[in-house]
This record gives structure tokens, C-alpha cells and sequence, in this order.
């Protein structure tokens, strides 16, 4: 279809990335995300303007926000590293002390290496008052195999501890296996190949478990859900309801109870739409009761250089509302400037 016949450049980019297997899309248009390599990019003169940024009289917010959200995780790395050679102090405890509340926070999330993040927002859902299990579930079903591995390695050696072993610690019951099978991060990968026997065969495992030991039809709903890829695995769920005339979602409502449902229910709504997962839960933590803004920071933070730009999409779609209106009129101040930043732009 020519621009001619009625598609404007944006929707043709949307309807071919719709086509693309989720696992090309950024290798086919570049990152998804909000935030690009800054171009021109100097450490030296960046870590000049933070240093005058903290040491002045008062704290220069904007500057700080300027300079770090307008770079990659990448770039950032190089300015704490210039930072620490010409101060001998940390740039990411210099800003926790020169900053507070929400907006700390952003930034040091910002600051620590993607995959150290996540070990520490892990660390900080199993030993808060009270587990995440929401958390928990978010960052171990959204990540790739590698990911969770570089994550896994910065927990056990940031807090010498064994993640495994927290997680089995911390939970029960499915939760706690469901948990398990995903940390080990033994996830197919797609190849691009759509194999048609295998996913008949796991539809009708799915739809006809057949006569098993008790827990047996449980963990091979979890072993098909926790190993298989997402692209598989969407076409799984299509064909188990061709086959049963249920959808997926109907039989883990049946099968799952508690924290161990809620996991399943989430790992289907990760392969069937991953931008949209995450728009649900920005739409759920920004209309509550009070802004969860624990969930608005995680993802905002996590999700700014992978599929950022997809999930405000989606959010659009489904609520009829642009993230970054939202994000307006449900917070305030520099923090609300920051989430902003993030964000980058308005969804008309």
C-alpha cells in the first residue's frame, strides 16, 4: 500500500511492526523505546554539569533531569564513571543525598545498569514489608533469558544472597514454582520458524490433560507457559481455543487460585500483547485510590530504551487517554517532570 491510499507514514510503520515477530521488531526499526544514544555526546562536559548541578547553592533539578534522562543507560555509565575519576565520590550517592522522595528514586534508577536494577527491585519485593508478588512476577515474566541471568548474577553479588533461594523463601505453593521456572531463564527462543505440530500438541496438552498424578496437569500448564516463547505461545492460545472453545485466560481462573493464578493470567497477557501489559498496569497504578508510584517508576525506568514508545501506543488504544496526560494530572513537581521526560511526548 502506497501513502496515497490512505496510510500515513506512522500507521504503515505500526501495521508492518504488527506483522514482525515481537523478537524482530526492534532489530527491524531500532529501539521502540523513548530515549536515543544523545548525540554528540561528551562524559566530561555531562559530569561538569552535574557536579555545578550539586554543589551549587541549592540543587539544580532541571539540569540533573536534563542531562540524565537525555541519555542511554549506556552513556550514563560513562558519565558515574568520569564522575567518580575527577570527584572520588559516587555520582549515584551524591544525587540519593542531594535529591528525595519520588524523584531520588527515578534517578537512581536511571543511574544503575538495567539488569542491576531489576536485582534490586527483586530484592526490594521479597524484603519490603510484606512480598510484591505483583513485582515479582512483572520483571520475571517481561524479561529475556539473558536478562534475567545478568540480573540474577547482580543479586547474589550485591547482596550475597542466593535469588533461588529468596524466591523459594518468600513464596508458596504454585506462585512459588511458577517463580522458579521463569528465573531459570530457560525460555525458547523464537527462531522465526512457526513449528504447527508443536503447537497443536501443546494445545491439546493444554485442553485435554489427560489422567495424571495430582499437580501433574498444574505444573505441565506451567512448564508449557514458563519454556515456550511468546510468539509460540500466542498462536498456542489461539489454537486451544479453536480446540475447547475456552480461552486460555477461562481455564487458569479454573485451575489457579491466589498469587499462582495471577501469575498465569499474566503470563498470557505477556504473550498476547506485551506493550498492552504494561498499559494496564500503568492505568491501573495511575487511577487507584492513590498513584502507585512504585509501578509508574519501575516501568517508566525499565521500559524507556525497549518498547516505551509501544506501550504509550497501546495505553492510547485501550483507554482512550494519552500516558503522558495521565501522568500529568496524576503527579506533581520534579518528579512529575521527570516521569514527563521519560515519557517524551504527548499521544494525540
Amino acid at each position: 500500500m502506497s501513502l496515497g491510499d490512505g496510510m500515513d507514514g506512522r500507521s504503515l510503520t505500526q501495521e508492518i511492526l504488527k506483522q514482525l515477530p515481537l523478537a524482530q521488531r526492534t532489530t527491524a526499526w531500532g529501539t521502540l523505546g523513548t530515549i536515543k544514544p544523545f548525540p554528540g555526546f561528551d562524559a566530561e562536559s555531562d559530569m561538569q554539569h552535574l557536579l555545578a548541578a550539586i554543589t551549587g547553592n541549592g540543587v539544580d533539578h532541571r539540569t540533573v533531569l536534563d542531562v540524565l534522562i537525555n541519555r542511554t543507560n549506556a552513556q550514563r555509565q560513562q558519565i558515574t564513571k568520569r564522575f567518580r575519576a575527577l570527584s572520588k565520590q559516587d555520582l549515584q550517592k551524591s544525587l540519593e543525598a542531594a535529591l528525595s522522595g519520588n524523584l531520588a528514586r527515578v534517578i537512581v534508577g536511571l543511574l544503575k545498569p538495567p539488569a542491576q536494577y531489576d536485582a534490586h527491585e527483586l530484592r526490594a519485593a521479597m524484603k519490603g514489608l510484606g512480598t510484591d508478588e505483583d513485582a515479582l512476577i512483572e520483571i520475571l515474566s517481561t524479561r529475556s533469558n539473558q536478562q534475567l541471568r545478568e540480573s540474577l548474577a547482580f543479586y547474589q553479588r550485591d547482596f550475597k544472597a542466593d535469588p533461588e533461594k529468596e524466591i523459594a523463601s518468600e513464596t508458596s505453593g504454585w506462585f512459588k514454582e511458577i517463580l522458579l521456572a521463569l528465573a531459570k531463564g530457560k525460555r525458547e527462543q523464537y527462531t522465526g520458524i512457526i513449528d504447527y505440530t508443536l503447537i497443536q500438541q501443546d494445545a491439546e496438552a493444554l485442553a485435554d490433560p489427560g489422567v495424571r498424578s495430582k499437580g501433574a496437569s498444574e505444573r505441565m500448564w506451567i512448564n508449557i507457559f514458563t519454556q515456550r516463547s511468546p510468539e509460540h505461545l500466542s498462536r498456542v492460545f489461539d489454537q486451544y481455543q479453536k480446540s475447547s472453545g475456552l480461552e486460555v485466560e477461562g481455564t487458569i481462573h479454573q485451575r489457579f487460585r491466589g498469587d499462582g493464578q495471577e501469575a498465569m493470567l499474566a503470563l498470557a497477557s505477556v504473550c498476547r500483547d506485551t506493550p498492552r501489559y504494561f498499559a494496564k498496569k500503568l492505568h491501573n497504578a495511575l487511577k487507584g485510590t492513590s498513584t502507585d508510584d512504585k509501578v509508574l517508576i519501575r516501568i517508566l525506568v525499565s521500559r524507556s530504551e525497549t518498547d516505551l514508545l509501544s506501550i504509550r501506543s497501546a495505553f492510547k488504544k485501550c483507554y482512550g487517554q494519552s500516558l503522558y496526560s495521565c501522568l500529568q494530572a496524576e503527579t506533581g513537581g520534579d518528579y512529575q517532570a521527570a516521569l514527563l521526560d521519560l515519557c517524551r511526548a504527548e499521544d494525540l
